[in-house]
């Protein structure tokens, strides 16, 4: 089934996909699989290679290209929409979406194709999110189209099959708004309907609808913030109702903490940079506060007011996630203003000290429980370690930290110069190493000897990313 086409065809446009009839499936996520209810059998069958890969479509399927709109870097463009990638249907609940598969009513002058590296790149680091309880899309087949797409190089082409609770954004509420208010409510009672059915009897369920989104983001942010993780393009387009994550074309993740790294190349302010994160949920909560204004309340003046009341405890409502999901990390008991200061102390010692980010907390574990002497460490320069360290350990049950601080803090995360070293070996037909990474980071806390390297940062990193596929 295809509820989105049926429902809200009005900001959608019926496309079928182009195919890639000499494609292969190269990488294969039989445990999602299995919960979509298909199995190994039929994931390994060609029938399922001809869906997947565009040259036949899912019984009751109905392809479509979604429209939305979107703040590019603070800029409204009224229409984007799926360039790339169109909407297969509904399985248990689950949106099942090809990208990479051809051109579509919203490709503009793009032909609809993916490079092979993006699409393995999204699905190595997609399906990490997920081994972390981290919100996110997930991937269930990475294909080789065995064609060739032109950038500014010939490239393989590849197409991701995207699974997602919903692939519905700031940006469709602002798209609908720009077509009528009719649009705009149907697409939220959909919403509504699909993502928080709890909220339908409540007074406003607009306004409840907006806090819950409101929430679901500050959790959000408040775990990539845990992570390190630099999404790059949080552009309102890019940011889910739902309050997953999407869309890995110029994410990284930070190795000596700085709060003001940037990775992407056309980021030259800074705006997505780790620090600003936060502060952008919020710009773009607001933005989609204002596609809200119509359904809250007849009177527009006391539709902005609720919404408002409602925006302003969103920052405090992240500050309280925040704190947290870093107390977590350090094995702190409960989250006060001293336990505050402790994180605050700890983060500060990690960038005046130029410390690797992941690394410090698995270290600070092995501290702890004395495997680890400081000399050995990361901490092994600081000179106000030592005094922090003291701070911490009155506030931990030294018994169980290091053990609750190894099942939260992964060992292992795509180090950005390991999974471009993995890709670059992929797309010249050697799949070893992405293999190898895909494996380790579904368990990122277990710690094997033999894959050290995996866990270390690039000595000499100056990474770029880039949005093209």
């Amino acid at each position: 089934m295809n509820s989105y086409a049926e429902e809200l065809h009005e900001i959608s446009e019926k496309c079928p996909p182009h195919g890639f009839k000499k494609a292969e499936i190269i990488l294969k996520n039989y445990p999602l699989a299995e919960a979509l209810g298909f199995d190994k059998d039929y994931v390994d069958s060609d029938d399922c290679l001809n869906i997947f890969s565009g040259n036949k479509l899912l019984q009751d399927s109905i392809p479509i290209a979604q429209g939305y709109s979107g703040h590019q870097f603070g800029h409204f463009n009224p229409l984007l929409g799926d360039g790339r990638a169109i909407l297969l249907g509904e399985i248990n609940k689950m949106d099942i979406q090809l990208k990479g598969i051809g051109q579509t009513p919203y490709s503009r002058r793009g032909d609809g194709k993916s490079a092979l590296g993006p699409v393995l790149r999204e699905y190595v680091i997609s399906e990490f999110m997920h081994a972390l309880k981290i919100p996110t899309t997930r991937s269930l087949f990475a294909i080789k189209t065995n064609e060739d797409v032109l950038r500014e190089t010939t490239l393989p082409g590849g197409v991701l099959t995207r699974v997602a609770k919903s692939h519905i954004r700031i940006g469709t509420f602002e798209f609908a708004r720009t077509k009528n208010n009719q649009a705009l409510k149907t697409l939220a009672d959909y919403s509504i309907n699909r993502h928080y059915p709890d909220l339908i009897q409540t007074d406003n369920k607009y306004l409840s609808f907006f806090a819950a989104v409101c929430d679901k983001q500050a959790s959000l942010i408040s775990k990539w913030m845990g992570l390190g993780f630099v999404h790059g393009v949080m552009n309102t387009d890019n940011m889910t109702i739902s309050g997953e994550t999407i869309d890995y074309g110029p994410c990284a993740f930070m190795n000596t903490y700085d709060p003001k790294t940037v990775f992407s190349s056309i980021d030259h302010n800074g705006r997505y940079s780790y620090q600003n994160q936060p502060a952008i949920l919020i710009w773009n909560l607001a933005k989609f506060a204002e596609t809200l204004i119509p359904l809250v309340d007849e009177d527009e003046e006391i539709s902005v007011k609720k919404l408002t009341e409602v925006l302003q405890l969103t920052m405090p409502t992240y500050q309280e996630y925040f704190y947290k999901e870093f107390g977590e990390k350090l094995g702190l008991e409960n989250i006060d203003n001293d336990n505050s200061k402790i994180i605050d102390d700890y983060l500060k010692i990690l960038h005046s000290e130029s410390i690797d980010f992941t690394l410090s907390f698995r270290n600070l574990a092995k501290i702890i429980n004395k495997s680890m002497s400081v000399e050995d460490s990361v901490f092994s320069k600081s000179e106000v370690f030592a005094k922090w360290f003291r701070s911490w350990k009155k506030e931990i049950n030294i018994t169980e930290v290091s053990t609750k601080m190894n099942t939260k803090n992964p060992c292992y995360i795509p180090r950005n110069h390991l999974i471009e070293d993995a890709l670059k070996q992929a797309i010249n037909d050697n799949m070893t190493e992405i293999n190898l990474m895909s494996e380790l980071l579904k368990k990122p806390f277990e710690e094997k000897n033999e894959y050290n390297k995996y866990t270390l940062p690039s000595p000499n990193e100056k990474y770029v990313t880039y949005c093209g596929t």
